[in-house]
């Protein structure tokens, strides 16, 4: 079976956001610890920002891609984890905590993961975007195979109910960002890339001035308490 969250990297897009915090926070050496990496492409893609790299997947056919990505790769269940390994300089954990029923569990498992100065960067999906909101208008919520209402998905998450989660955990928030509408994704097959990267423009600066409506993902930087 294809994988649906595929790496992404264009403008507005979770993927190069997360870059981008990680080379602004993640610091320099150490160790990353990508949790859900599916193909690896993320840390492949800040490797030469640390030391050394772990990943860990649920998708055992990810296995392959994981191990040439990464120093360490391993196949695992987050809900079965009881410990994490110790002096991670940076965690991420990008679009997990919706899949997890104890998503609270293994944000205490990070925090005693991390190093003092360490970092944590999490995305979730948006429920509260436009267009679950228009959906909820016209009495439209329907599960589907990817997006904010992928039918795996446990808990949903707003701006402010992803951040409490984070800070109710033992975090400092830094840094709060949102992802774009992923109209390439949607729409891409069939308009001319200027347009498209015109539109990806302009949601983009749509979502850094109301990011709690526009945003598709909400990307997170965090330290501890």
């Amino acid at each position: 079976m294809p994988n649906v969250y595929s790496f992404k990297d264009f403008e507005g897009s979770s993927h190069r956001i997360l870059i981008e915090l990680i080379r602004r926070f993640g610091g320099r050496g150490g160790t990353l610890l990508d949790l859900g990496a599916a193909g690896g492409e993320l840390g492949a893609a800040v490797r030469d920002q640390f030391t050394r790299t772990i990943g860990f997947e649920y998708n055992i056919s990810c296995l392959p891609d994981l191990s040439a990505h990464f120093d360490q790769a391993l196949v695992t269940d987050l809900e079965k984890v009881r410990n994490l390994p110790h002096g991670m300089q940076a965690i991420v954990i990008a679009d997990v905590l919706e899949h997890l029923r104890d998503a609270p569990a293994l944000l205490a498992l990070i925090r005693k993961s991390l190093t003092p100065d360490g970092k944590l960067f999490v995305s979730v999906p948006n429920i509260a975007n436009i267009t679950v909101r228009l959906g909820l208008l016209f009495g439209v919520f329907e599960y589907r195979e990817r997006g904010i209402l992928d039918n795996t998905h446990v808990r949903f998450y707003t701006k402010r109910t992803i951040r409490r989660e984070i800070e109710n955990a033992g975090f400092r928030i830094l840094s709060i960002r949102g992802s774009s509408v992923p109209i390439r994704l949607i729409i891409g097959g069939f308009t001319p890339e200027p347009l498209l990267r015109f539109g990806e423009y302009l949601l983009t600066l749509m979502t850094r001035l109301w990011r709690a409506l526009f945003a598709y993902q909400i990307i997170i930087v965090a330290e501890l308490k």
